[in-house]
């Protein structure tokens, strides 16, 4: 969304929002002088309150009450307004995100030991925690179990500088890649006859090792074995691997553990019986349209990199939860999601917390996961 704020707008609307989430009562201009250094009067406040309600960023649920953050303005917030200049105003030295996620691991580390539990206990377990510490309904997805194995990998060299990565699963399945063979010096540079024979012996390297693999192992091989003469090959196929095995490696819909719901239910923003039900329902029976959304593919730019998505109101596509917040990651083996972990609670909700939460649980997640064979 495109909106131009000036700095004075961004501060108010960022002590709005502040505001509302911790009291859950809209919010008016004497309430904002009362409560935050400002610098500007009541009626400035007013002013400038009106002129984001016309932006579409805050509105009034009654004439004569205060404004309580649209959709758009919590969007604003948390794309533009949650930095570190923004946080220290209202909250403490030492308490900031960074600290709370290692809160969270300290939490986890402490309460779960993952080397003498099973993975579903594990994953119970770390499910009550981040109920627990973000105040939200916890949603952890039991990893992708099994996967394709490895049958057969050929690198063929197609034309001058691109060659194929080719793979054939056990199933007979075949995958392809086309990439460009790194830049190398001119006095280094070799003829088509030379790379056909590197590319060769590169091949029977990867199948030698990993024949019979799961294709997951394919992005966690350690490249710095190839012998010296052939490294220039180890970092774009590294990337190219890990691309291609996203590609391939299809994922399945799996249980998702589910804790947290009677206090969230609590919240004001659930007092209507029919809302209630209609969240409970797609929690206990269409878990297989949750688990599409909170397992989301990272784009190619972002394989092997953690991301957290907040989806905010009506940026969910599933009506049980278009006035809800949902904050997701995925964990990993390696760099490859195998599962996810979120947090669903009202759209007034702590986003710094929520998610430093998440972040901190997949973090845990993806190191105790390298723990389990899948």
């Amino acid at each position: 969304m495109e909106v131009q704020l000036t700095n004075r707008q961004q501060h108010i609307l960022w002590a709005t929002v502040r505001h509302y989430i911790a009291t859950a009562e809209p919010v008016g201009s004497k309430a904002l002088v009362e409560e935050y250094d400002l610098g500007v009067s009541s009626a400035t406040i007013r002013n400038i309150m009106g002129v984001l309600e016309k932006s579409g960023l805050l509105y009034q649920p009654h004439t004569s009450a205060g404004r309580i953050p649209s959709d758009s303005g919590y969007r604003i917030y948390v794309d533009q307004l949650i930095t570190p200049s923004l946080r220290s105003r209202s909250v403490p030295q030492g308490s900031g995100t960074e600290t709370l996620g290692r809160q969270v691991e300290e939490a986890l580390q402490k309460r779960l030991q993952w080397e003498d539990w099973s993975l579903e206990t594990l994953l119970q377990g770390a499910a009550q925690i981040l109920a627990t510490l973000s105040g939200c309904i916890s949603l952890i997805t039991m990893p992708q179990t099994t996967t394709a194995l490895l049958r057969h990998l050929q690198l063929v060299q197609i034309e001058a500088g691109k060659i194929m990565l080719i793979v054939v699963t056990d199933a007979y399945e075949t995958h392809s890649r086309l990439m460009e063979l790194p830049a190398v010096p001119e006095e280094i540079q070799r003829d088509a006859e030379v790379i056909d024979r590197e590319l060769q012996i590169v091949s029977n390297f990867l199948n030698s090792h990993l024949r019979g693999r799961s294709l997951l192992e394919l992005a966690d091989l350690d490249w710095s074995e190839l012998a010296q003469e052939f490294q220039r090959y180890g970092e774009f196929l590294k990337n190219s691997v890990a691309e291609l095995t996203r590609r391939t490696v299809t994922p399945t819909a799996t249980q998702i553990m589910v804790r947290g719901v009677a206090e969230v239910l609590r919240q004001p923003e659930f007092s209507q019986l029919q809302q209630v039900q209609t969240i409970i329902h797609l929690l206990e029976e269409e878990q297989d349209q949750l688990w599409r959304l909170i397992f989301e593919e990272p784009e190619p730019e972002d394989v092997g990199k953690p991301r957290v998505t907040v989806r905010i109101g009506a940026e969910n596509p599933l009506e049980p939860i278009r006035t809800c917040t949902l904050i997701s990651s995925t964990y990993r083996r390696g760099s490859v999601p195998v599962g996810s972990v979120g947090v669903l609670g009202p759209t007034r909700l702590d986003y710094e917390s929520a998610i430093a939460v998440v972040t901190a649980a997949a973090d845990y997640l993806s190191e105790a996961f390298s723990y389990f064979n899948p």
